[in-house]
């Protein structure tokens, strides 16, 4: 038998190689498309809440962008950060999402945290934002921001407000406020804002920064008297209630808003798949009414503008959280 040429035997281990590969290929580099099987959506708080409204009002859209059940879960505790920290953890193969809200970026200048809010996440899209509501107990002699903060100035540690509990985002919030008009009114802490609202209707304190959905009521029943949003633009169902840059305070801003996040090393097409359905289902029928029930708007926009967001937000808290002593407890 005659030996086979070196040029010969190449060419033959070459197609060899070649046949071997498109054999095994099938088995061994391809992926199913994303998504195959339920994607799931952490929420850090209990249900109920502004965050899993939201929550549950975008998995029923997303799931249908996606062509797969969208499920919420509730993992509350310890500020927010149990969930954060159990949705930062999984996989990062798109299958676990965070809801973040505005908490989110607090967290990291009050709690010592076993990740980073910035670096261990891969950014998806913001889904909304709203206001909240300053309000005060009727029975207060104030009509506006000013008088409310000169009564304060006239009666300096004597006036109150609540919040939903020491490092929470509105006492936070409420903190920025005092720090921006430079006025004392002294923080009583809760667990959580119904019981802060059900104590400034009582009058047993004076003042409250509330979201859309839990004080809106008790405004419109005149159980409590909105004074100002603190959003750049009034809110729709409350017209004629200024915004706090509006009402004197021209360097206060503040939005409650939420977003969808993942671990760190998201393949970027997952990424730029889960960015595109998240944008497309909050134009979806109903999500404009959905949230208008909440106070909010609906955001979407790319990956790197919620990126941002959060480092900003990150940076500003974080100062103000020094400045100001914020702690836990």
């Amino acid at each position: 038998m005659n030996p086979i040429s070196l040029p010969k035997r190449r060419s033959l281990i070459a197609s060899l190689a070649a046949a071997s590969w498109l054999c095994l290929s099938p088995m061994s580099h391809a992926q199913p498309a994303y998504p195959n099987k339920p994607v799931k959506i952490v929420v850090a708080f209990a249900p109920g809440g502004g965050s899993d409204f939201i929550a549950r009002l975008l998995a029923v859209k997303l799931g249908d962008k996606l062509g797969q059940p969208v499920i919420v879960e509730n993992r509350p505790g310890a500020g927010g950060n149990l969930g954060a920290e159990l949705a930062l953890k999984a996989p990062a193969d798109g299958y676990t999402l965070l809801l973040a809200a505005a908490s989110y970026t607090v967290n990291p200048s009050i709690y010592k945290l076993s990740f980073d809010s910035v670096k261990d996440v891969t950014p998806i899209a913001q889904l909304a934002r709203g206001p909240f509501i300053v309000a005060i107990n009727p029975k207060l002699p104030a009509n506006n921001l000013k008088e409310l903060v000169a009564l304060a100035q006239k009666q300096p540690g004597k006036l109150t407000y609540g919040s939903a509990g020491n490092g929470s985002i509105v006492h936070v919030v409420s903190e920025y406020f005092l720090d921006t008009a430079g006025v004392d009114i002294v923080h009583v802490p809760y667990k959580g804002t119904s019981p802060a609202l059900t104590d400034a209707i009582a009058g047993h304190i004076q003042l409250v920064f509330g979201t859309v959905a839990s004080t809106l009521p008790f405004v419109k029943s005149g159980q409590l008297k909105a004074l100002a949003v603190t959003t750049p633009k009034r809110l729709p169902a409350l017209p004629d209630v200024p915004t706090v840059m509006e009402a004197g305070f021209p360097g206060y801003q503040v939005t409650n808003w939420h977003g969808l996040v993942a671990p760190k090393g998201l393949p970027r097409d997952i990424q730029a798949r889960l960015s595109k359905a998240v944008n497309e289902a909050l134009t979806a029928p109903g999500m404009e009414s959905g949230m208008a029930q909440d106070g909010l708007t609906a955001v979407g926009g790319k990956p790197e503008e919620f990126g941002a967001l959060l480092g900003t937000e990150i940076e500003r808290w974080g100062t103000l959280v020094k400045k100001r002593g914020i702690k836990t407890e």
